[in-house]
């Protein structure tokens, strides 16, 4: 009876250790929105990412990988320049984090790249205003809310390519 009593602990013991090994990580919102590790960066004036992105990359990956019930991300590209090239830029930035997270194997059916130029400032700084948000918008194929799933943006083409 000992030995049946001390096998079943240490197998408790080592589910217990597994579990601990195999926990999932933790995501934050704001709102409907995805708080990233840090912000996805870019070359200056470009649609390129840089290296320092790939934490906030894989982040955006994992969720979407652990939250299986969220049927389309709208990956919002915000710029604080108030130059002519805004609205494209913004397009283009957001099509690139679509177009990264297709290649690390996420479904491009889930993701809705939007520009919004420099019409959604969040802040004073441009470091506050240039980026991109990760937002959901729809939970097993409803749009949250009711909402547009633009949320007032101009959609870039479509992430999934023919």
């Amino acid at each position: 009876m000992r030995t049946l009593l001390a096998f079943a602990l240490l197998l408790i013991g080592l589910y217990a250790t597994a579990q601990a090994q195999t926990t999932l990580p933790e995501f934050k919102l704001t709102g409907h929105s995805l708080v990233l590790p840090a912000p996805l960066a870019f070359k200056p004036g470009t649609a390129e990412l840089t290296p320092g992105s790939t934490a906030g990359l894989e982040h955006i990956k994992k969720y979407l990988e652990q939250k299986t019930y969220i049927s389309l991300l709208r990956l919002e590209g915000h710029v604080a320049e108030k130059a002519a090239t805004d609205q494209a830029l913004s397009e283009q930035r957001a099509q690139a984090v679509a177009a990264w997270l297709v290649a690390h194997g996420v479904e491009c059916r889930r993701l809705l790249p939007v520009g919004f130029g420099s019409t959604k400032p969040a802040g004073t700084t441009p470091e506050a205003n240039t980026r991109i948000e990760a937002v959901n918008t729809a939970l097993r194929d409803r749009p949250i809310g009711g909402l547009p799933v633009d949320g007032g943006g101009r959609v870039v083409d479509a992430a999934c390519k023919p």
